[in-house]
């Protein structure tokens, strides 16, 4: 019952500020970003690729590669990103260190515990 109370009184304010009530208002959307970071490991860590996306409305906009080194637009609105991103140096030396900083050190980290397990059956007890 309070959240009810607690939502009438929001409609409200609301409509006392000026907002319209959406009685038969379509709603454009659910929008939605995202950042997606990958780490790719080819034989350990003697190759290690540092992936990191970004996504908008189900569409990658932009992406950092860490064999390219910069930041690559995917649409025109990223494009306008990646230029201004790519254009201050201590932004950018800040990312190409995240393979270290992210990826190698996540790896170190995982390794006792993952590696270790591989294979390793436990048996169970019988009563």
């Amino acid at each position: 019952m309070e959240r009810l109370e607690a939502a009438v009184a929001i409609l409200v304010a609301l409509v006392a500020l000026g907002a319209s009530p959406a009685t038969d208002a379509q709603l454009s959307g659910v929008f939605q970003e995202m950042v997606k970071s990958e780490c790719h490991f080819i034989n350990g860590t003697d190759r290690v690729r540092f992936v990191k996306r970004f996504i908008y409305n189900r569409e990658q906009y932009l992406h950092f590669d860490s064999d390219v080194g910069v930041f690559v637009g995917d649409t025109p609105e990223g494009e306008k990103v990646a230029r201004y991103w790519n254009s201050d140096p201590e932004w950018m030396e800040y990312r190409r260190a995240a393979v270290n900083r992210h990826c190698r050190h996540n790896y170190g980290l995982s390794t006792r515990f993952l590696v270790g397990r591989r294979g390793e059956r436990r048996a169970e007890r019988v009563l």
